[in-house]
């Protein structure tokens, strides 16, 4: 949380408060790993009355210590100063809880600065409101999560903004096409999915970001944005491969209880103080009660996302050699299958690890992918991503319901596509779960 120098102090009138003790970041030469840092940053037990664990700041407003400092923080909270508030002023705006989660956010990725939103979809809401005008042009990858899909096209299309797509797996001849034929008009952003949801096919940042530094130069070039809710933060970290600006649903592996909603923007500061405007205007900041729950989820997030990619690994091992299996995507798979070396070299140049998230398709259609999620015991049967249960869906039939038949055929959700997310359980049972509801068709 922003504190005032002694220097702006005497310059604003505002008294400076008493110095927090710092969060400890490195020890001699070695810097702190993310998961350690999870369990203290951006909190000191001293301004809360010596409490081991943040309290839940319940409260909609926050005392100014004189008039100066009110003045102050809402020119920040206006944009009449860059920056955003120096210290707390209502909870549309901040909040200690917000504050500390949006710390430890961006410390996974390195990122400048986070914000934490009330979903995923607010996140991806309030980054389209603070970047796109009418007649703007976003050109995006597919699929992408069919809400995201229906926010561009048929939402911000009724306010005048176009949108032009490549497939995920797009290599930089077709990415460079769809971006000339696009910068005809104003870009606003690039907008990724990677993996795409639900078919696990990857995107290659590091040519789409190399596409459009050369297409496009000074202010007409636009951000890279790309959700990595799927992969991210342990086993993807886009920023590092061009990427500008990280969108999360925090509900996924971040919360990974299945017992909150929220979403995350990443980014440099320049972004974020952009996006944390519209934010401030249009209200989707998380809560503090379910910032305190992520607080608490974010110290096991490195434990829960290894388990859970291991199990996944032993699960997809398993289902790869059943009869009544037509294709796993998992992307551990990538190195040796047939036709997959442009989405297997994107992986190795991209990614530290394969996830728990797979699209199985089963021999037949509609009919037999019923039979099996039915049959199903220990899995269970509900949309959703990374917590600590497998979850198992019919994306054509539930998720990506609303998208055109047309597109989804081009896209390859089919109706024998099922989307499994493996949890913490033991992948011994798991294997056991999946082998008698497979029986079942």
């Amino acid at each position: 949380m922003p504190d005032l120098t002694e220097t702006e102090a005497d310059m604003t009138g505002v008294p400076a408060p008493a110095a927090a003790k710092p969060s400890v970041e490195a020890i001699g030469d070695r810097k702190l790993k993310a998961s350690t840092m999870m369990m203290g940053h951006g909190y000191d037990p001293s301004l809360s009355e010596g409490a081991l664990k943040p309290p839940i700041f319940l409260t909609s407003t926050f005392v100014f210590p004189n008039a100066a400092a009110g003045k102050r923080h809402f020119e920040g909270v206006t944009g009449k100063r860059p920056g955003g508030a120096d210290g707390l002023v209502y909870s549309r705006f901040n909040g200690p809880n917000q504050e500390i989660l949006e710390d430890r956010l961006g410390i996974w990725e390195e990122a400048e600065d986070a914000l934490a939103f009330s979903s995923g979809m607010s996140a991806i809401a309030t980054l389209f409101l603070s970047m796109v005008k009418p007649g703007d042009t976003i050109v995006h990858s597919g699929p992408l999560y069919a809400a995201t899909e229906t926010l561009i096209a048929r939402i911000l299309g009724r306010f005048g903004v176009h949108w032009l797509d490549f497939p995920a797996g797009a290599t930089r001849e077709e990415i460079d096409a769809v971006l000339r034929r696009a910068a005809s008009g104003n870009v606003a952003m690039i907008y990724l999915e990677s993996p795409a949801n639900p078919t696990n096919a990857l995107v290659d940042i590091q040519a789409v970001a190399a596409s459009r530094d050369a297409i496009f130069t000074g202010e007409t070039k636009p951000p890279i944005a790309i959700d990595n809710t799927f992969l991210g933060p342990l086993w993807l970290q886009p920023l590092k491969h061009g990427a500008d600006i990280v969108v999360y649903s925090l509900t996924k592996y971040a919360g990974g209880h299945s017992d909150l909603v929220a979403g995350g923007v990443l980014g440099s500061k320049a972004h974020i103080d952009t996006i944390r405007s519209m934010r401030n205007t249009i209200g989707t900041i998380c809560d503090p009660n379910t910032a305190w729950m992520l607080l608490r989820s974010l110290e096991t997030l490195e434990l829960r996302m290894s388990r859970a990619g291991e199990n996944a690994a032993k699960v997809c091992a398993f289902l790869r050699r059943h009869p009544k299996i037509e294709r796993v995507g998992y992307l551990g798979f990538l190195e040796d299958s047939p036709g997959m070396e442009r989405q297997a070299d994107i992986y190795r140049r991209h990614c530290t690890g394969a996830g728990s998230t797979f699209s199985l398709l089963v021999n037949g259609g509609e009919k037999e992918a019923f039979a099996f999620l039915d049959a199903l015991k220990i899995a269970k049967l509900a949309v959703s991503l990374g917590g600590t249960e497998t979850l198992a869906s019919h994306p054509a039939a539930m998720t990506h319901l609303s998208v055109p038949d047309a597109r989804k055929q081009a896209l390859g959700i089919t109706d024998n596509l099922v989307r499994i997310s493996i949890g913490v359980e033991d992948a011994d049972d798991l294997i056991a779960d999946f082998d008698q509801a497979l029986a079942a068709i």
